[in-house]
């Protein structure tokens, strides 16, 4: 399964590194060829999506290494700090895209305003689409293998198509005798990354600290442990998130009258099951404790 989680993550990376340069490219080619100011700086945002994925897959191979001395518990969690580095650059690009739309407006100085050419419109379409595409193909799979750092890229990727559609807004409007249009859909579009920006954030952050599992995860996981031959109920059940990982400790009831050897084999099912049905569950600690006498 680690195996797994690494191949898709690099897999998507290098797709995401591949698309971003090629259209960077394009965008900065378009722009210089078109005078479109908005394409050129399109071109960069784009051009920082790959600095963006290297972030992803330096977190994504930390995470994957395997314990040591110094980590008994694995590093999970540095695809935890991947997200959140991911998320403060996100924060920091719709702060940007925000910043210049706000400035340009207060300003209103238009009159010099170059009017862009036919390719930008064109550039503009391409990387909509092209940044659209590549959003579900990484949400997809960072569903697929619950990776929140690659989540935080997919987002990456859709703040970029946000940004491209105010490009494509502020081009048209320009074209057609309105620049100011373009700054007020990037006002827009900054309101639409910071709020994805906040919800990476948070969701890394609730994996850093020990957040519990979600009620239907716990009472699934219920069922399971009561499930087992021999356990006569649950007195404790305690789950935490770690990483995209799920630790859980379980003190169960047994007949006191039964041996140790008895007691520790429904331990080590109820263990085993847990194991089994749910593959995010990396360690478990099974407890037992001797029922009331029957």
């Amino acid at each position: 399964m680690e195996n797994n989680f690494k191949h898709v993550a690099m897999k998507v990376s290098v797709v995401s590194i591949v698309v971003n340069v090629a259209l960077s490219l394009f965008k900065l080619l378009a722009g210089i060829v078109a005078h479109s100011g908005a394409m050129i700086s399109d071109a960069i945002h784009s051009a920082s999506d790959v600095f963006s994925t290297f972030v992803v897959m330096v977190g994504i191979k930390m995470s994957g290494k395997k314990s040591d001395k110094e980590h008994p518990y694995g590093h999970e969690r540095m695809e935890c700090v991947a997200a959140i580095v991911l998320a403060t650059i996100l924060a920091m690009t719709g702060l940007g895209i925000g910043y210049s739309a706000v400035k340009n407006v207060i300003e209103g100085d238009y009159k010099h305003l170059a009017v862009p050419g036919i390719l930008a419109l064109v550039a503009a379409v391409v990387s909509i689409l092209s940044k659209e595409a590549m959003f579900w193909y990484t949400r997809i799979n960072a569903k697929k293998i619950d990776s929140g750092a690659l989540m935080a890229d997919a987002w990456h990727h859709r703040s970029d198509a946000l940004s491209s559609i105010g490009a494509l807004i502020g081009i048209a409007g320009a074209r057609m005798g309105f620049p100011v249009a373009d700054s007020i859909a990037s006002l827009v579009i900054c309101l639409f990354i910071e709020k994805a920006s906040y919800d990476i954030f948070k969701d890394a952050i609730d994996k850093m600290v020990d957040k519990a599992c979600d009620e239907n995860t716990e009472e699934s996981i219920e069922k399971c442990v009561l499930s087992e031959e021999g356990v006569l109920g649950i007195d404790l059940l305690r789950t935490r998130t770690f990483g995209n990982k799920i630790y859980v400790d379980v003190e169960i009831r047994a007949n006191g009258d039964k041996t140790l050897w008895e007691t520790h084999a429904i331990a080590e099912n109820v263990h085993n099951s847990i194991e089994q049905k749910f593959p995010k569950v990396k360690h478990i600690m099974v407890h037992v404790n001797p029922a009331n006498n029957l």
